[in-house]
């Protein structure tokens, strides 16, 4: 009598449950490491902000819970970054997602950095709270998201013109792509300058800046790091359900509590 077979599970749930974990890890790792080293220059500048301004304002929530909503807000934005990932990862490698999941994964965590974190930062570089004027965060994030938009779009863009050339030499397919990362990066810098002055003292503004995009850095590198062991360890596992099922096919008793059967004599 056949026995019924389960329907097969799509190949995205795996991908969005190990973006979850990843991104859940990278955020807690990117959220303690912007406490210990940011949170004191955000201090010093919130101080200085305090110096220069006229009126004070009472805070609606003291520092410490200020340290633990930045902490708990990264993990947040970690575990939408990980569903995002997990989307973009199966749409790009739709043909065989399992395969080869260490090297994509630290290829695709790169190629975001670079679109999401160091492009945008290049053009409009983080700034320590108290900086600007309220009147223009409209503006302000406006901005960043266009920054933002080119910098996925030329990734996108130069990972199209390297695959598309796949008939030429390799120098011609290095050198168009590198063409087109230059046209993304004069296109980034028409866009308009940030319209409010950094009252900070340099030194402070150089520190809070490095900081924050050595926080991006670590958040996308141990998320490739988390996302690719478990892709190998899922390929280890369907490996062994493989073989498992193979000897199964093939009459081989299993090692856990199989008797051989005694042949008819």
């Amino acid at each position: 009598m056949p026995t019924p077979q389960s329907s097969p599970v799509s190949p995205v749930l795996p991908l969005l449950g190990r973006g979850l974990v990843a991104g859940g890890v990278a955020g807690l790792a990117a959220g303690l490491f912007s406490l210990l080293l940011a949170e004191p220059l955000m201090d010093r500048a919130i101080r200085a902000e305090e110096k220069r301004s006229v009126q004070h304002h009472e805070e609606l929530f003291t520092r410490s819970a200020q340290h633990a909503g930045l902490v708990v807000s990264a993990v947040v934005a970690g575990l939408a970054v990980g569903i995002l990932f997990a989307v973009a990862y199966a749409l790009v490698h739709r043909r065989d997602p399992g395969s080869a999941p260490w090297p994509r994964a630290l290829a695709f965590a790169g190629a975001a950095f670079l679109a999401v974190s160091l492009v945008p930062g290049l053009r409009y570089p983080a700034n320590p709270p108290g900086v600007g004027d309220p009147g223009t965060v409209g503006d302000r994030q406006a901005m960043w998201l266009a920054a933002m938009a080119i910098g996925v779009l030329g990734m996108f863009l130069t990972w199209q013109v390297y695959v598309r050339l796949a008939g030429r030499p390799v120098p011609v397919r290095q050198i168009a792509a590198v063409l087109t990362t230059v046209a993304v990066l004069a296109s980034l810098f028409l866009l308009p300058d940030n319209p409010d002055p950094v009252p900070v003292d340099a030194k402070l503004l150089w520190d809070f800046r490095v900081v924050s995009i050595a926080s991006h850095a670590l958040l996308w590198a141990v998320f490739a790091a988390v996302f690719g062991g478990l892709g190998l360890r899922a390929v280890r596992e369907g490996a062994a359900r493989g073989a498992a099922g193979g000897a199964s096919a093939a009459g081989v008793p299993s090692r856990l509590g199989a008797t051989p059967t005694t042949p008819p004599r």
